[in-house]
C-alpha cells in the first residue's frame, strides 16, 4: 500500500496544474460511471483494485493541488444516487464506506493511528473485532416498537432506495422483535450463497432467462426488483453487523452489540472474533483467507472495528469513512491457463481495447475465458512511461504472445487480468503481437495521440461500433433521456437501419410517415407505446444546452465540463464559433506538446537542459491573433483546460462528425442556461480567484460569483476584469499587475458581494 501511495504521489508531482485539472475531471467521470455501474446497475465496470487505484490517484492530485478539488469530488462521496423506480428514504444517520488496508503494514498503521489519536501508549490495552467482509449489498432496517417499518439501500450514503416490501421476503430478516430498543436501525449485508446462486442460475437458464455473473450481482439485482414477488423467489440472505439510530445502546462494546443482535433473532457471522493485538488480527485474517473457498459465500476481505464503543465515539468519522474501522482486502486470486487469441474491441470513444481469449479456467469459483489486456504497451511488456512490467530475470518486460501460458487474476471478482507469463512454456513459433493500426470495425486509421496509452479509431459515426455506443450515450439519463428509448431500443433500431445517427431520432416519425403503424407492429410494441415514444421524442426537441453538449459523447467532456461550457457560452452558436476559431491554436498546442517532448528527449540524450520555451514559441509562431483569443477564451473557463479544448476542436474538425452534429442541432430548440443577474457589482465581469481563500471554499466563491452574473475563469488574460487574491497568490497576481487588472483581497470581495442582490443561478443546461 505504501508503494502504491508513493507511486500515486509521484505521478501527481509530475503534473502541471492544467494537466492536473484535466485529469481530475477525467477521474471524476470514471469514478462516477463506476459508482453508477456498481451501486445502481448492479453490473460493476471496474474491479476493486482498479477502482482503488483511481481513488488513490485522485487523492494524490487533490493533495498536491487543493485549490483544484471539485465540490463534487468522488473523495467526498459514498456510493451513488438512488436509482429511479423506488421511493427514497433519508437515513437518520449516514451509511458510510470503509477505508482500505492492503497489507499487514497498513493494519499496523491503522492501529497505531488510533493510539495516536486517542493519546494511548503502545502498552495500553486496545481490542478489535475482526469479521469477514461480505460481498453483497448494504441494507439498513428500521424497527420501531419492535416492528420492521422500513428498509433502505445505502444509495449515496444519505438517501437510499425504499426496498421495504422486498426486505420483508427475506427469511433472515425478522419482521417483529422482542426486547429491542424502541428505535433500532440494524445494518448489514444482503447476499446469496454459492449453492443458492448456482441453483438460481440453473433455473434461469432452464427458463431461458438471463443468468447472473456472480452472487453479488444476483443479490443486488434481486433485492432491487420493483416487484417484491420476484425478490421472494430469489434465495437472499442477510448478515447483521452494525447499526444506525438507537433509542438506547445495545451494549458497551462492538462484540457485545453483535451478540445482542444475535439474541434478537438476526443472523450474524460466526467467524467474527475479538482480537487484542495486531498479531491476533492478522492471524484471524489469514485463517479466514485460507478458508475462503469453503465458506459458501463471497467475501473480499476482513473488517476490523475498535471494540470499545465509547472509544469509537471519541474517534468519530471522516467525511466518508469512520476512523475506528478498516477493511483489510484480500489479494487477487490467481490461476494459470493458455492464451488462445487476442481480439480487439472498439468502444464508444473509438478506443481499441485488446481482450485475451483464454482456455477456460476457474478463478475464485468463477469460470474465466476472457481477460483485459489494457493496451498495446501492456501487451508489449512496458508501462505508459516505457518502463518494463512483468520483468524477467534480466529486468526486461515480458511481452504477451498468442499461445503463451499466462497467469490470470481477479480482484474484486469483476474483470479478470493477466498477471504474468511463463516464458519456459512459450511455443517455439509464438510471434510478437502486432497491434493493429486500422480499426477492425470500419477500416479507418487508428491513431495514438502523444501521451495517450490508447489507440483510437478516427472513423467517428461511420464506425459501426462507435455509432451504436454513441447513440446509447446520447439517450442516457444525463443526456437526452428520452422515455421509452433506451439502450435496447437503440440497438434494435440501429440494427434495422431506422437510426444511424442522433438526428435520425428526431426525424423517425417523419421518415416513416406510417411510422406509428410500422412501429406498433414490431415485437414488443403496441399502438400506445409507439405513440408514447414519438411524443417523448417530440418533447425532447426542446432541451438545455448542457445536456446537448454532454450527449455528443465528446472525449473528456463529461457532465461537469458540459455544464461549465453551457454556462460560459450561453448558446450553441457561441460555443461552435469559438471552438472553430480556436482550431489553429489547438493544432499549435498539440504541435508544441510534441515539440517539447522531442526536445526533452534530445536534451536528455545530449546531457543538456531542454529549451522548452523555444520549442513552444516555434509551434505557436504562425497562429493568428483571433485563434489565440478564441483559445484563451475557451481554456480560460474555470474547469476547462487545454485537454478539453483540443478534444472539442478535434471533434468539430471531423467533416463527417461535424455534419452529423449540425444535422442534429438544426432539429433542436436549445435552451440557454438561466439568465445571469444584471444588477450586481460584478454582473457581466470575468473574475479570477487565486491563492488560498480562508473564509469560503473555492466552490462557494465560484457559485456566488456566477449567481451574481459574473463569469469565473481559471486564468488571467486581457479579458479578466477582477482578480480576487488570497494568501499565496503567485503568477496570476503578477500577470494581473502587468495587465493593469484590478486586484482585491478576500475581505474586499466579501464586502463587494455580500449585499448584492442574487439573480438566477445557472442550472445544468
Amino acid at each position: 500500500m505504501a508503494e502504491e501511495l508513493e507511486r500515486a504521489a509521484a505521478q501527481a508531482a509530475a503534473l502541471t496544474k492544467g494537466e492536473a485539472q484535466a485529469r481530475l475531471t477525467e477521474l471524476a467521470d470514471l469514478l462516477a460511471q463506476a459508482n453508477r455501474a456498481y451501486y445502481q446497475e448492479d453490473a460493476p465496470s471496474l474491479e476493486d483494485a482498479a477502482y482503488d487505484a483511481l481513488k488513490r490517484e485522485l487523492a494524490a492530485i487533490e493533495a498536491r493541488f487543493p485549490e483544484l478539488k471539485r465540490p463534487d469530488s468522488p473523495s467526498e462521496q459514498v456510493g451513488a444516487a438512488p436509482a429511479e423506480g423506488f421511493s427514497k428514504i433519508t437515513h437518520s444517520q449516514r451509511m458510510l464506506s470503509l477505508a482500505n488496508a492492503f497489507d499487514d503494514a497498513d493494519v499496523a498503521d491503522f492501529v497505531a493511528g488510533i493510539r495516536r489519536y486517542l493519546g494511548l501508549s503502545p502498552e495500553a490495552e486496545l481490542a478489535f473485532t475482526a469479521e469477514p467482509k461480505i460481498d453483497g449489498l448494504s441494507l439498513s432496517l428500521r424497527y420501531e416498537g419492535g416492528r420492521l417499518v422500513s428498509a433502505a439501500t445505502r444509495g449515496d450514503g444519505q438517501v437510499g432506495e425504499n426496498v421495504t416490501a422486498n426486505a420483508r421476503t427475506i427469511s433472515d430478516i425478522p419482521l417483529q422483535l422482542t426486547g429491542a430498543p424502541e428505535v433500532l436501525e440494524v445494518r448489514g449485508e444482503v447476499y446469496m450463497s454459492h449453492a443458492d446462486f448456482a441453483a438460481l442460475n440453473q433455473r434461469q437458464e432452464a427458463a431461458g432467462a438471463k443468468t447472473f455473473a456472480n452472487p453479488r450481482n444476483a443479490a443486488a439485482g434481486s433485492l432491487r426488483q420493483l416487484d417484491a414477488e420476484v425478490t421472494r423467489a430469489r434465495p437472499l440472505r442477510f448478515f447483521a453487523y452494525s447499526w444506525g439510530e438507537l433509542s438506547e445502546p445495545l451494549a458497551a462494546t462492538q462484540m457485545g452489540a453483535i451478540e445482542r443482535l444475535r439474541a434478537l433473532g438476526f443472523a450474524t457471522n460466526d467467524r467474527t472474533r475479538r482480537c487484542e493485538t495486531v498479531e491476533e488480527m492478522l492471524a484471524h485474517y489469514a485463517g479466514i483467507e485460507a478458508d475462503r473457498a469453503t465458506l459458501g459465500y463471497d467475501i473480499d476481505g476482513v473488517v476490523y472495528k475498535l471494540d470499545d464503543l465509547a472509544l469509537q465515539a471519541r474517534l468519530g468519522l471522516r467525511s466518508t469513512t469512520p476512523r475506528w474501522a478498516i477493511a483489510h482486502k484480500f489479494p487477487a486470486e490467481l490461476a494459470w491457463t493458455r492464451l488462445e487469441g487476442i481480439d480487439i474491441q472498439v468502444g464508444r470513444t473509438g478506443a481499441l481495447s485488446p481482450v485475451a481469449r483464454l482456455v477456460p479456467v476457474t478463478v475464485g469459483g468463477v469460470v474465466v475465458s476472457n481477460a483485459t489486456l489494457h493496451n498495446e504497451d501492456y501487451i508489449a511488456g512496458r508501462d505508459a512511461n516505457g518502463q518494463p512490467i512483468r520483468p524477467d530475470e534480466n529486468g526486461i518486460g515480458k511481452d504477451i504472445r498468442i499461445g503463451d501460458r499466462v497467469q490470470v487474476y481477479r480482484a474484486g471478482d469483476v474483470i479478470p487480468k493477466l498477471a504474468d507469463v511463463d516464458l519456459s512454456k512459450r511455443p517455439d513459433d509464438a510471434k510478437p503481437y502486432v497491434f493493429p493500426t486500422t480499426c477492425p470495425e470500419c477500416g479507418s486509421e487508428a491513431i495514438r495521440e502523444e501521451g495517450d496509452a490508447v489507440r483510437r479509431c478516427t472513423g467517428g459515426l461511420i464506425c459501426p461500433a462507435q455509432a451504436v455506443e454513441k447513440l446509447k450515450h446520447f439517450v442516457s439519463r444525463a443526456a437526452f433521456d428520452i422515455e421509452g428509448l433506451g439502450a435496447k431500443q437503440v440497438e434494435a433500431f440501429h440494427a434495422d437501419g431506422w437510426i444511424t445517427e442522433p438526428a435520425d431520432i428526431f426525424t423517425l416519425e417523419d421518415r416513416y410517415g406510417s411510422g406509428l403503424q410500422q412501429l406498433k407492429n414490431r415485437e414488443g410494441w403496441g399502438e400506445k407505446s409507439a405513440r408514447n415514444l414519438f411524443d417523448a421524442i417530440a418533447e425532447r426537441r426542446r432541451i438545455g444546452l448542457g445536456r446537448v453538449i454532454f450527449a455528443l459523447g465528446i472525449r473528456h467532456v463529461g457532465e461537469v465540463a458540459a455544464n461549465d461550457l453551457a454556462r460560459h457560452f450561453g448558446s450553441w452558436a457561441a460555443l461552435a464559433d469559438t471552438v472553430d476559431a480556436a482550431a489553429p491554436a489547438a493544432h499549435a498546442h498539440r504541435a508544441a506538446e510534441a515539440a517539447e517532448l522531442a526536445e526533452r528527449r534530445a536534451a536528455a540524450d545530449a546531457g543538456r537542459r531542454a529549451s522548452l520555451a523555444k520549442a513552444r514559441e516555434a509551434a505557436w509562431a504562425d497562429v493568428p491573433a483571433a485563434a489565440r483569443a478564441a483559445w484563451e477564451d475557451l481554456t480560460g473557463i474555470d474547469g476547462i483546460g487545454a485537454t478539453v479544448a483540443v478534444s472539442l476542436a478535434t471533434t468539430f474538425e471531423q467533416v463527417a462528425e461535424r455534419a452529423s452534429i449540425d444535422r442534429l442541432i438544426a432539429l433542436l430548440e436549445i435552451e440557454a442556461p438561466a439568465a445571469r443577474a444584471t444588477q450586481s457589482p460584478v454582473a457581466g465581469k470575468t473574475v479570477v480567484f487565486t491563492g488560498s481563500l480562508e473564509k469560503m471554499t473555492r466552490a462557494e466563491a465560484k457559485a456566488r460569483a456566477e449567481a451574481l452574473g459574473a463569469k469565473v475563469s481559471g486564468s488571467v488574460s486581457a479579458k479578466t476584469d477582477l482578480l480576487v487574491a488570497g494568501p499565496g497568490a503567485g503568477s496570476k497576481a503578477a500577470k494581473a499587475a502587468e495587465l493593469g487588472i484590478e486586484t482585491i483581497d478576500e475581505d474586499a470581495w466579501l464586502a463587494l458581494v455580500n449585499d448584492a442582490p442574487e439573480g438566477a443561478v445557472h442550472g445544468d443546461g
